[in-house]
């Protein structure tokens, strides 16, 4: 189903009731009774989950699963599977500088990404029956990929990038290049899919000083958006290791959107996106949302909302994905608190 996401944008900013799309799907996981493992391999699952979630919490856009292992997957890197933890990149694919020249950008067909791919598909369908059936108002289906910087330090090492931008940068360069073309690509079929939008998870960008987050992340993100984002589909950079040194950065990209973690202060960073473009964050997944209490939630909540009333582009969501075995009743103290906000 055609969504304008650009009137979507809008939409949310202009609106009274101040919306929430909180990063989650392991509570709808495990609502259904299925594994970590299962619904990071299995579309069907995955899709489930999505829709469990769907149908009990009125979050403004439906969002797929927060994997950083899929894409670097699909290059051949390693990757360690649980039922209880997210997936984890086990080994170092890239061991040299000549590995990055010789490094093919692999098929949609790689991997994990057939099943990813299915998940966005089969929840796009399911929404559409749903709203044409008047059981579902319409929703924006967000799909998640990585971003350029991360992938490319997931491929290479973390630690072994940092020394690889500033001794080899022209080999870093090209390894972003690859990253770029393939996370492209990616996009371009997770929109064919039915996708929306994707939020792009980019927190190695974080690491980074402003000028380098422009060079070695925000130019190729950019790229990304000027190639894929249009009326009908939307990037959201997601960057949870950003305290708001990077941020001006970020927003060079052109993204419709931006998400921020709690890292960082959200009555600040906001003031460096622009006004037409949404900004969302930024409660912590884990103190809050996996280990805190509903009232801690809710008082976290309300504190949030009340700190960001003055800007009617901000969206209440977590910082990041919430993790495996976050209860339920602190995602219902979430979504109870802001309902009593915006009752006021």
């Amino acid at each position: 189903m055609y969504i304008n996401m650009k009137q979507w944008v809008a939409d949310v900013i202009l609106r009274k009731e101040v919306a929430a799309v909180p990063v989650m799907t392991h509570p709808g996981i495990e609502l259904n009774g299925n594994t970590v493992r299962q619904a990071v391999s299995d579309g069907l699952v995955h899709h489930q989950a999505v829709m469990t979630l769907a149908q009990r919490y009125p979050s403004v856009a439906l969002a797929t699963i927060m994997d950083l292992t899929t894409e670097a997957e699909a290059f051949g890197a390693q990757i360690a599977f649980s039922d209880e933890a997210v997936p984890a990149v086990s080994n170092r694919l890239l061991a040299s500088v000549d590995s990055i020249y010789q490094l093919q950008v692999p098929s949609l067909s790689a991997g994990r990404i057939p099943a990813y791919l299915k998940a966005n598909l089969l929840t796009a369908q399911s929404m559409e029956r749903l709203q044409r059936e008047g059981k579902m108002e319409v929703r924006p289906l967000l799909a998640g990929c990585i971003g350029p910087f991360s992938l490319a330090g997931r491929l290479y090492d973390m630690s072994e990038i940092m020394v690889l931008i500033y001794e080899h940068p022209d080999a870093a360069h090209t390894l972003l290049t690859k990253c770029t073309d393939f996370i492209e690509k990616y996009c371009r079929a997770l929109k064919s899919a039915g996708a929306h939008g994707v939020m792009m998870a980019e927190p190695a960008a974080g690491l980074l000083s402003n000028e380098d987050c422009s060079t070695f992340s925000s130019q190729y993100v950019k790229r990304i958006v000027g190639r894929v984002q249009d009326d009908g589909f939307i990037v959201i950079l997601h960057n949870c290791g950003n305290t708001g040194h990077c941020t001006r950065a970020m927003v060079e990209t052109g993204a419709a959107a931006y998400h921020f973690g709690n890292k960082c202060q959200m009555d600040e960073v906001i003031r460096d996106v622009p006004s037409t473009a949404l900004a969302m964050g930024n409660l912590d997944p884990v103190s809050l949302f996996k280990d805190g209490k509903p009232e801690q939630m809710r008082q976290a909540v309300l504190d949030l909302l009340d700190k960001m009333k003055d800007y009617p582009n901000f969206v209440l969501s977590s910082g990041c994905d919430t993790p495996p075995h976050t209860p339920l009743e602190n995602v219902d103290a979430f979504f109870e608190a802001l309902k009593e906000y915006n009752r006021q």
